[in-house]
Order: structure tokens, then C-alpha cells, then sequence
């Protein structure tokens, strides 16, 4: 795989992504490689056209960055209403749902789409798949719970996997489960239903209004409408 294409990719895209920022804004600012782009050019905007916005992080990685940038931030508990949430993803597929979580930021990640009236994802088009499952689904547990949540997982056919020398940004541990999906929507809610899971990274119930791919310069924006 040709990584200068893919970085250039996630570039193209997230960059996009920023000029769907309006002034006056509440936004949610996503957490990995590609969004970090959508950070730096929403700061870029910030400077060069005065615009005003208030930014809600869903990670301490995403925190720092924003404030590096020097980009207004505040919470969800400050600014329940959010107009507009911008994140990554690990897979997506034509009917929109996702797998998230590979740096284990999902569980904030989905409150925060959850809460915007619009949510965009950006991705590199190697995350355009045809059947979201490829890619491990991230549980993340609380740890108490951990071996019991493994044989629930098992239970339902999943093949999981403690993420090692990792503790989320709520101090949970993430089991990294292997499943063949045939029902996206009926495994996330299953898998919630666990007792001592926090969440998991499969957005079917919240999926993205937009998902703007790209490969190299070249941009797609999909759209359910």
C-alpha cells in the first residue's frame, strides 16, 4: 500500500471536512490521524477569517491538540447542543455503519455524534468496505468485568482480545472482538447489553449524514439522502 497516498488522503479529506464550519458553531472534534487535519484547518480559519466557534474534544489527545491550535474548547455538560461533530472512522460500508475505536476513543466519540445535529466522518478510501468486520470491534469494559465480558463475547461468537498496555481516557480497559457482522445494528445493541460494557465501537444507531473519502486530491462525499 502506497502510505504517501494514504497520508495524503486523510489530508484531502480531513481538510474538507473543516469547511463545513460555520461561525457560531458548537463542534466536535473527533480523535485519530485523518481529523487531525480537520483540527489544524479549522484553527487555520480561526486565524485567517476570525471565525468563532466553540470545539468539544472526544479524547485528551484530540484536547491537546485543540489547545496547541489554540482553538476555543468546551464540554458536553457546558454546551449540550452540538451543531456539528467531525470524525474518523476504522471501516465504513455503503449502508453507513462504522467501526471505530482503533485508539480507543469511541466510547466519547459516540456521545458526541449522538448529540450533534450532524455528524461527518472523513476517512482514507482503504476504509470503504464492502461489509464492516475486517476490522476488530473495540469492547471497551470496565475492568472489574473483564474475564466475564470475554466469555459473553465468546457467547456470541466473538473472538476477543485484551488490548495490551492500553487504559481509555475514562480508565477502562478495551477488548478488541472479532465477529462475523451480518446484523451491525443488532450486534451493537447485544453487545451493550452486557453487563460491565461500557460501549463498543460499532455506530449503527448513529450513523454519519456525510462520509467524505478521498484518495489522493480526489474527494467523494456520500451522503443516505
Amino acid at each position: 500500500m502506497n502510505q504517501e497516498l494514504i497520508e495524503l488522503s486523510k489530508k484531502t479529506a480531513g481538510e474538507k471536512a473543516a469547511g463545513y464550519v460555520k461561525d457560531g458553531m458548537v463542534v466536535g472534534l473527533g480523535t485519530g490521524s485523518t481529523v487531525k487535519h480537520t483540527i489544524k484547518k479549522i484553527a487555520s480559519r480561526i486565524r485567517e477569517e476570525n471565525l468563532n466557534i466553540i470545539a468539544i474534544p472526544t479524547s485528551c489527545e484530540t484536547e491537546k491538540l485543540a489547545i496547541k491550535e489554540k482553538i476555543p474548547l468546551s464540554s458536553l455538560n457546558e454546551n449540550p447542543g452540538i451543531d456539528l461533530a467531525v470524525d474518523g472512522t476504522d471501516e465504513v460500508d455503503k449502508n453507513f455503519n462504522l467501526i471505530k475505536g482503533g485508539g480507543g476513543a469511541h466510547v466519547r466519540e459516540k456521545i458526541i455524534a449522538s448529540a450533534a445535529m450532524e455528524f461527518v466522518v472523513v476517512a482514507d478510501f482503504t476504509k470503504k468496505v464492502s461489509k464492516i468486520g475486517k476490522f476488530p470491534v473495540p469492547v471497551e469494559v470496565l475492568p472489574l468485568a473483564v474475564e466475564f465480558v470475554k466469555s459473553e463475547l465468546i457467547k456470541l461468537g466473538g473472538k476477543p482480545e485484551l488490548r495490551k498496555n492500553f487504559t481509555t481516557d475514562n480508565g477502562n480497559l478495551i477488548l478488541d472482538t472479532k465477529f462475523l457482522i451480518e446484523n451491525p445494528l443488532e450486534l451493537e445493541i447485544k453487545l451493550n447489553s452486557i453487563p460491565g460494557v461500557v460501549d463498543n465501537g460499532i455506530f449503527a444507531q448513529r450513523k454519519p449524514e456525510k462520509v467524505i473519502i478521498a484518495r489522493g486530491n480526489k474527494i467523494e462525499i456520500l451522503s443516505p439522502d
